[in-house]
């Protein structure tokens, strides 16, 4: 096989949990073939560089394998080069604020430093 449509192959290499989420990403024009815009039917081959918005972050995966079938992770893993820029770094949560069960209701001067904490 050496041609396949832009949203199975983009399903296949699990950059999308389904190929209705990767058809929908294709229309809604989160998906780029060598920077044209793609419509699901799109044909990939290798060599061709595909930029996806997916899971919040820009993908640029470059096609080293063309399938068309959902494969296991590690051969899946095989089929791209991925280019992307890497993630930006997480940003700190404070922990939710627990309170001992037994030690009863907040009073006024805790309610107001639990919600001066909630505000940040």
């Amino acid at each position: 096989m050496d041609v396949t449509r832009v949203d199975r192959w983009l399903w296949s290499i699990r950059l999308y949990k389904t190929r209705s989420e990767a058809t929908e990403a294709c229309r809604g024009g989160h998906v780029h073939v060598n920077r044209a815009a793609a419509k699901p039917a799109t044909p990939v081959r290798v060599g061709d560089r595909i930029t996806a918005r997916a899971g919040g972050r820009e993908r640029v995966v470059e096609v080293a394998r063309v399938i068309d079938k959902r494969v296991g992770a590690t051969v899946a893993a095989e089929c791209f080069v991925d280019h992307s820029p890497p993630p930006p770094p997480r940003e700190f949560v404070a922990p939710p604020l627990l309170r001992d069960p037994s030690s009863g209701r907040p009073t006024k001067r805790d309610r107001r430093q639990i919600d001066r904490l909630r505000r940040g």
